[in-house]
């Protein structure tokens, strides 16, 4: 039997009607080809799925984090497309099921205002790429280490070692400060005041000299001795060192405290403290004087 004998034999069961939705009459051929579209619409979501995570290792992106989320939106959006056009195909009327939709999206979108919201600006993060898991910030006064991007919500973890759930739209929306976007160098500045009478140029030297002496600082740029004011008991300098993991400032700029303090106690320079001159009227003092000897 030759394969055009096959074919014209085989051809009216696919016509075969089934029953009609609609206007449309659905046949065999028609359940084949919406089978085929569904098949189709998996393995190219799955295939956009592994080329996205291949894409993000070559780029050194975290795939737990951002590109997960992002995947999987693309993963529900090939499958409404793909699942749309099955429908279409099957005869069913995708008109009344977009208004039906629409009527219910409104519906929901006033219920859930602040979802909605966190999920806009999740993936305005995923795409933007402005903050990345491993990224330090600093958001309300408070300094964070990234450590997932969700759609909803993103997981940080604070200088306490406390976790954090920081909603989408405070990251957006609010001005944040993030330390590691373009490089890590961060200035560790240490107020230091001494006394008056101290010889200024040697102060300076002192200074100079403990600042660059620190193993841990950025070698990039160097430190800076900055002559800030003439308080009312000091003068008040500023020693300025930049360092390259904005994470371990406390630890980095208690150890700048300990340097600056041995390296003025072993130089002789005083360091000032408040203090406050009293001075009396001669009677006064006088009266005193005489209750002293009485």
């Amino acid at each position: 039997m030759s394969w055009s004998n096959m074919f014209d034999r085989w051809l009216p069961i696919f016509d075969f009607p089934l029953f009609r939705l609609g206007n449309t009459t659905v046949t065999v051929a028609t359940l084949v080809t919406v089978l085929i579209i569904v098949v189709a619409t998996l393995i190219v979501s799955a295939l956009v799925g592994r080329w996205m995570e291949r894409v993000a290792r070559g780029r050194h992106v975290e795939a737990a984090g951002s590109v997960a989320v992002t995947a999987r939106l693309v993963h529900y959006t090939i499958l409404l497309i793909g699942f749309g056009i099955a429908l279409h195909t099957a005869g069913v009327d995708l008109t009344a099921l977009f208004a039906a939709s629409a009527i219910f999206g409104v519906i929901v979108g006033f219920a859930m205002q602040n979802i909605a919201s966190n999920f806009v600006s999740g993936v305005i993060l995923l795409f933007e790429r402005t903050i990345k898991p491993g990224d330090i910030l600093e958001v309300n006064g408070e300094i964070v280490k990234i450590r997932e991007l969700g759609i909803r919500s993103t997981i940080g973890r604070s200088l306490n070692e406390e976790d954090l759930i920081i909603p989408n739209t405070v990251l957006v929306q609010a001005t944040v400060k993030n330390y590691t976007l373009r490089d890590s160098l961060y200035r560790i500045d240490a107020p230091v005041g001494v006394t008056y009478g101290s010889d200024m140029a040697v102060v300076r030297s002192t200074l100079e000299t403990a600042s660059k002496t620190i193993p841990w600082r950025s070698q990039q740029v160097e430190p800076a001795v900055l002559m800030k004011e003439f308080g009312n008991s000091s003068v008040n300098f500023s020693v300025c060192v930049w360092i390259e993991n904005p994470w371990k400032l406390r630890v980095y700029r208690s150890n700048l405290n300990e340097t600056i303090w041995w390296a003025l106690k072993e130089a002789g320079i005083t360091i000032a403290f408040p203090q406050l001159d009293v001075h009396f009227d001669p009677e006064i003092e006088r009266s005193m004087t005489a209750l002293a000897q009485a």
